[in-house]
């Protein structure tokens, strides 16, 4: 008797214990569980690129504060919540995409927090950065403003994100697909890498699968494995049309993708409640666009600007290049607010000293930093070494003359320009003791590159030159070019502080 009043007991808390579960049990029990081991290589690579990102470059210090907390720590005491927490918080959340909770739910809530406790920095402030616009143009299209942390599953915030099934950009869109919602994409230009034009793109593309399927789930599930995938296992599942119905029949990846959906908006809330504190990268929130109708190389916009070329290229990753083929059509060039009234001031000039640096196929390279040859080891590639000096293996290739099937040979030498960033910090020191190095300033005399010396390693002593455009003064052209009026005015003997338009001055 004693042992039926035990069952009666333990079946009566049993039935109590039911409220702090889902209500959509059936999902507790997944077939054919997903190894998050292989999603979490895929997103190292992606979180890993941030810290190549220019605004992690500046603000490294930040960026790695998480690595100082223990996984081991976070992982014990992970292990050690339970599923009601889980299902209380993704249930406040309140969301129109249904957030279930299961085993393959908490396995990628768990790896999220692994994730960002090395790269949380990059994330919140990117997501700062990008949210507000995802939101307002999902929120156009009717689309719920919550599918903008797919762009966490799909690129982990970073533009420059490239699948090796080569899809591109912060919403993954490959070729074919990205032609269709009019992303342009050429030899120049990538605009599936463009932050707002890819947005909209994605804003279409998921409106219109939620109209073939009426639930947001499997409209994300054919976003990533495409409708027809999608189609063959809701067949193979008898014409069920849940997510969790047709799991078993999804692609692998596709499995995985909606639990990693969730547990991705999870921890973009709940972070705080694992230990996890969020430091400040700095990336200028406030941007303007300016409309372009002539051909403009970056180069040129930071020598009359001072905004950092890699900065350019990263508020605009649509560019291939640094070279904006305006002149074929209009297109907008991101550059910080604060700016916008000096380019609007020296437009003119920088469409004419772009069209003379394209013209002559110069190679532009910063307007501070240094220049260092790298000498090249067995297993060197374009992507290793871009990847050692915080350079990008595209810009790599072009300082050298390379093409995109050129490999590299043990012992030659590549010419490598520094931003400022990296060749103020240590890692500008890290190369080998077969590495020819020349350490050199890159200031530009007039539009072309000093040129350097491949086989010394004294810096070499060269007087450099400025000449005086309309609207510049003492002020202006020490700031462009990295000195001070005091020393300017003593290199040319000067008595005042007066410039005329077309004066040459000698800068060093």
């Amino acid at each position: 008797m004693s042992f039926l009043n035990s069952r009666h007991i333990i079946l009566f808390l049993f039935c109590l214990s039911l409220p702090l579960l889902p209500t959509n049990l059936h999902a507790q029990q997944v077939d054919n569980p997903v190894d998050t081991n292989y999603f979490f290589a895929i997103d190292e690579a992606n979180y890993d690129s941030l810290l190549h990102y220019f605004y992690m470059q500046q603000f490294q210090k930040s960026a790695n504060r998480h690595l100082n907390r223990k996984v081991s720590q976070l992982y014990a005491e992970f292990d050690n919540i339970p599923d009601s927490v889980f299902v209380n918080r993704l249930q406040r959340m309140h969301t129109v995409v249904p957030l279930t909770y299961n085993s393959e739910v908490r396995a990628f809530i768990k790896l999220y927090v692994r994730i960002m406790s090395r790269r949380l920095d990059a994330m919140l402030s990117l997501s700062e950065y990008y949210f507000p616009m995802f939101e307002q143009t999902l929120d156009s299209y009717n689309v719920p403003e919550e599918l903008k942390y797919l762009t966490i599953v799909e690129s982990a915030l970073n533009p420059q994100a490239t699948s090796r099934a080569g899809a591109a950009g912060l919403w993954q869109f490959m070729y074919a697909t990205g032609k269709i919602y009019d992303l342009e994409v050429n030899s120049l230009v990538d605009e599936r890498r463009d932050p707002f034009k890819s947005t909209v793109a994605a804003a279409r593309y998921l409106k219109r699968l939620y109209e073939m399927y009426g639930d947001w789930q499997l409209a994300m599930a054919a976003y990533n494995c495409g409708p027809g995938n999608v189609n063959k296992a809701i067949a193979r599942a008898g014409g069920k049309k849940g997510f969790w119905q047709i799991y078993p029949y999804l692609p692998r990846e596709t499995r995985g993708y909606i639990p990693k959906y969730i547990g991705a908006a999870y921890v973009m809330n709940y972070y705080h409640e694992h230990g996890l504190s969020a430091g400040k990268i700095e990336i200028p929130i406030k941007v303007d666009t300016v409309h372009l109708h002539s051909d403009v190389h970056m180069a040129v916009v930071e020598q009359f600007t001072g905004i950092p070329s890699l900065q350019l290229q990263q508020l605009n990753p649509q560019f291939r290049t640094q070279v904006i083929p305006a002149s074929s059509r209009p297109y907008a060039l991101s550059i910080p607010s604060d700016k916008a009234s000096l380019f609007i001031k020296y437009e003119d000039t920088i469409y004419k000293v772009s069209k003379d640096t394209i013209g002559k196929n110069a190679v532009v390279p910063l307007t501070s930093g240094t220049i260092v040859y790298h000498k090249v080891k067995k297993g060197d590639t374009f992507t290793s070494v871009a990847k050692k000096y915080g350079v990008t293996p595209g810009n790599l290739r072009r300082w050298n003359g390379k093409s995109k099937k050129s490999t590299l040979k043990v012992g030659q030498q590549l010419k490598i320009y520094l931003p400022p960033s990296v060749a103020s910090s240590d890692q500008s020191k890290q190369t080998d003791k077969n590495d020819t190095v020349a350490v050199v300033d890159t200031i530009k005399t007039d539009t072309v590159a000093t040129k350097v010396p491949q086989k010394t390693r004294k810096p070499k002593q060269e007087n450099v030159y400025y000449t005086v455009v309309k609207g510049d003064n003492l002020s202006i052209i020490a700031k462009k070019n990295n000195t001070t009026i005091q020393k300017i005015k003593q290199l040319n003997n000067m008595k005042s502080d007066v410039v005329r338009i077309g004066q040459r001055l000698r800068i060093r």
